[in-house]
């Protein structure tokens, strides 16, 4: 089955390359004018290679269903113990899978669009630049899954059992946190495709239109699934008690997603004033660019992080990949003519959008410069030199509090120039200073902190008093989309503003039967069971939780010893709350039953997921039917 999947593959890349380099030629040869007779064979092509991948992926996952160890991949990522769930998941664990996985994706989201209203509408010119690049970067990867990086190497003789996976990576994050960051990956290649084909015509605005939704739905993955679940995932899993550790790759999934973020802002202006056509091509393909980034920071090796996959020989190709995407860009981009001037005034809704866009690139390549720095820093040391979160926390927090307190501030300007509404301004003004003013008075002094929540306070009755005054924005679902999408956000900064500086933690030995006291909780230690499975030993301490006096919970943190690796692992136990969230691990344990445990406590962290899935859903409301220009307008 190995050589049929691989052969699949193969046929797969000899299409897209065969195919396009064909509308190329023509391209070329007919100075345009016979080239775009092809599409019919174009969207042939790509049905074809998309029933050929998807084959080829059924294989590597039946494999990984029946342990078939004859594969390699299936040897890494799976043993006869794992749970079915996670055996499925492994198919995005590994290096290989998760690269076969997000080729798949495309392929999916090649084919949705191929069968879409918009599509139809399009010229034949677009469409031809369209599947031209998206060939292009189909092609890129199957070259990759035929090469450094193929799923279906063979294991001879077959071992008896497999390795196993990773105990980190056996959580219900790793079933939906990869699939929907990877959706998020995937997604940019439908938009960025389609402006370049678009800005190869001549029409540079149309796919603003045209692809707001696939846009919308990429950045809502790549936020829902790729930021937020995998800080929730971290935090759950990791047993240290934070869910931001600016680890590099993490750092990598922000910076799609800072990009991107900058896009949805200028696009707005664009649509608007039809300008900011440059800065929306370029933005929408580094938005795509800066996935091809994550992905080198995850694949080459090139920074240590608790993600990375070792040396695979993917990371050369790759930056070549980068290299020639960034310069088509901004080829294309700067060859045509100026933008007309965008802003009126800096003072107005737009003006704020722009100065919020910068900020948000001005990040990108800050937290792009700093987890490079390793790699930069050889320039002129053979130490390499890198940037600790204390970095990232004194450098990009700030510029996160400023955009905080420009969204308090936003809606009450008009869209060219000057207030709309002064007397709501000076109401959200007075919000943000009571609330600092009454955090101050209950104790809390650190100045950024202070800023960052009364700013959350701020930004959610900004929100809702907008909602509560403009009649015409509750008349459209996506009017509550976009302002409940910023209450959300708004109830993310207040979350973080809180969890971060002031967790409480502390160590302690705590014999079975002993209490110990944290402010006004406190903790009794009660019970202590072993439980044996074949494929894992699990060990759990029982801790009755109590809160001046009054019992709240009991915390049952464990610690699992899997049958295939040598160290145990932490499986923490929280007690939730909308105020203190309790958060226990145990880190060591002796044979009287004496444990060691990490105890937090949490002010306001569950805020930051019911923001995160405020936010997300409000997405999907702002979504809605895109309205289509005929073909035979775009063409003439």
């Amino acid at each position: 089955m190995q050589y049929i999947g691989f052969f699949l593959l193969l046929i797969s890349l000899l299409i897209y390359v065969v195919i396009g380099l064909n509308f190329y030629w023509e391209a070329i040869r007919s100075s345009g004018k016979d080239a775009f007779k092809s599409v019919p064979w174009m969207e042939k092509a790509h049905v074809v290679a998309f029933i050929l991948i998807t084959i080829a992926s059924l294989i590597l996952l039946q494999a990984l269903a029946m342990r078939d160890y004859s594969f390699s991949y299936v040897y890494r990522y799976t043993d006869d113990f794992l749970p079915q769930v996670y055996r499925l998941s492994a198919f995005w664990s590994g290096q290989a899978g998760s690269l076969l996985f997000w080729q798949w994706l495309m392929a999916v989201m090649g084919l949705v669009f191929l069968f879409t209203p918009v599509y139809k509408a399009l010229s034949s010119k677009v469409k031809g630049y369209f599947w031209g690049f998206f060939f292009m970067v189909q092609a890129f990867f199957l070259l990759m899954l035929t090469g450094p990086s193929n799923p279906f190497l063979i294991m001879d003789p077959a071992p008896v059992a497999g390795r196993g996976l990773n105990p980190l990576l056996q959580n219900v994050g790793m079933i939906f946190h990869p699939p929907m960051t990877f959706l998020g990956y995937a997604g940019f290649t439908i938009p960025a495709c389609l402006a370049l084909a678009g800005w190869m015509v001549g029409d540079q605005r149309s796919w603003l239109f045209q692809t707001r939704n696939w846009v919308l739905f990429a950045w809502v993955m790549l936020t829902g699934g790729g930021i937020l679940l995998g800080g929730w995932w971290a935090y759950m899993e990791l047993g240290w008690g934070g869910y931001w550790a600016w680890d590099p790759v993490e750092n990598a999934s922000l910076i799609p997603w800072l990009v991107s973020t900058a896009f949805l802002h200028t696009a707005m202006i664009g649509k608007q004033r039809n300008t900011l056509h440059k800065t929306n091509l370029i933005l929408i393909s580094f938005s795509l660019i800066t996935c091809f980034f994550a992905t080198f920071l995850v694949r080459s090796n090139v920074i240590d992080s608790l993600h990375t996959f070792g040396g695979t020989g993917v990371g050369l190709p790759l930056v070549i990949l980068m290299l020639a995407s960034v310069m088509f860009t901004l080829f294309v981009a700067f060859s045509a003519e100026g933008d007309k001037s965008a802003v009126d005034s800096l003072w107005s809704k737009q003006g704020l959008m722009i100065i919020t866009s910068w900020i948000f690139l001005a990040l990108a390549v800050i937290v792009a410069m700093g987890t490079m720095w390793p790699v930069i820093s050889r320039i002129w040391t053979d130490s390499p030199i890198g940037l600790g979160p204390d970095f990232y926390n004194r450098v990009c927090l700030p510029i996160f509090t400023l955009m905080a307190a420009i969204m308090c501030v936003c809606p009450w300007y008009n869209w060219r120039s000057g207030l709309k509404d002064k007397n709501s301004l000076i109401i959200v003004c007075l919000v943000f200073v009571f609330t600092l003013i009454g955090l101050w008075i209950g104790g809390i002094r650190l100045p950024l902190a202070l800023i960052a929540a009364s700013a959350g306070v701020a930004g959610m009755f900004s929100m809702l008093l907008h909602i509560v005054l403009t009649p015409q924005i509750r008349r459209k679902r996506a009017g509550w989309g976009v302002y409940l999408l910023h209450f959300g956000i708004a109830m993310i900064v207040l979350g973080v503003a809180f969890s971060g500086p002031f967790q409480t933690s502390i160590e302690r030995v705590i014999p079975k039967g002993e209490r110990i006291a944290i402010n006004n909780y406190e903790f009794h230690y009660i019970e202590f069971e072993e439980i044996m499975t074949p494929g894992v030993a699990i060990y759990e301490a029982r801790i009755n939780t109590y809160k001046d006096g009054k019992h709240i919970g009991l915390l049952t943190p464990q610690r699992k010893l899997y049958r295939n690796f040598d160290s145990p692992y932490a499986e923490v136990s929280v007690i939730p709350s909308l105020g203190n969230e309790i958060y226990s691990t145990i880190l060591a344990f002796d044979q009287e039953k004496t444990i060691t445990v990490k105890l937090n406590i949490t002010p306001l962290v569950n805020w930051i997921w019911i923001g995160s899935v405020i936010s997300c859903l409000a997405v999907f409301m702002i979504m809605g039917r895109v309205r289509i220009r005929k073909a035979e307008e775009m063409d003439s």
